[in-house]
C-alpha cells in the first residue's frame, strides 16, 4: 500500500522523469557511483547484484510497479557498491534524490509512507539473509517459491539460480522434483 500511495503522490506533484527505455544488459547505475535517484520500473526486470571479482551475485530484483534504488549510496551519498542492471526491455522513470527528500520531509504523512517503505524493505531482507543461512538447495528453492511465485514467472532461470546460489542445472531439477 505505501508504495502504491507514495507513486501516486509522486505522478501528482510532477516528480517522475519521462520514461526512459533501457535495452537487456544495459546499466541504471553501475557501482563506483553517488546514487541520486529513485526508480520506478514501469515495465521489465531488473536485477541488483555485487560483483566480485568475475563473479556477479544477484541480491534482489525488481519488477514493473517497484520502487528500485541502490540503496547504500542514496542513504550514505557514499559511492555504491552496487549494480542495478535490465534484464529484458525495461520501461523506468525516475525521481531526484532531492525532490524526493523535500516531498518526504514536507509532511509527517509522506514522512511515515516512507518509514512503512523502509519497514517492509527490512522484512525483507532478513527473510533473505535467512535464505542465505540455509544449507540445503531445496530450502533455499521452497522459502523463496512460497515467498514470491512472481520472480519464477517474470526472472529467467539463470538469474534466479544465481540468486538461490545454486547451478542452473540444480535449479532446473528442483523445478522438476
Amino acid at each position: 500500500m505505501e508504495r502504491k500511495a507514495l507513486l501516486e503522490i509522486f505522478e501528482f506533484k510532477g516528480l517522475l522523469s519521462e520514461a526512459i527505455i533501457y535495452k537487456r544488459g544495459e546499466w541504471i547505475e553501475k557501482e563506483g557511483v553517488i546514487s541520486n535517484f529513485i526508480y520506478f520500473i514501469e515495465s521489465g526486470s531488473l536485477k541488483i547484484y555485487l560483483q566480485n571479482k568475475d563473479t556477479e551475485q544477484i541480491i534482489r530484483f525488481g519488477y514493473k510497479n517497484d520502487l528500485v534504488v541502490a540503496l547504500d549510496s542514496f542513504l550514505s551519498n557514499q559511492k555504491s557498491e552496487f549494480n542495478i542492471q535490465a534484464i529484458k526491455l525495461t520501461k523506468i522513470r525516475k525521481i531526484q534524490k532531492s525532490a524526493f527528500f523535500k516531498l518526504i520531509y514536507s509532511e509527517e504523512k509522506y514522512l511515515k509512507i516512507w518509514i512503512g517503505i523502509l519497514e517492509n524493505l527490512v522484512q525483507q531482507q532478513m527473510e533473505r539473509e535467512k535464505d542465505l543461512l540455509v544449507d540445503l538447495p531445496i530450502e533455499r528453492y521452497n522459502r523463496v517459491l512460497s515467498r514470491s511465485q512472481r520472480l519464477f514467472q517474470e526472472i529467467p532461470h539463470k538469474y534466479i539460480a544465481n540468486y538461490l546460489r545454486m547451478t542452473p542445472e540444480t535449479l532446473s531439477r528442483l523445478k522438476k522434483s
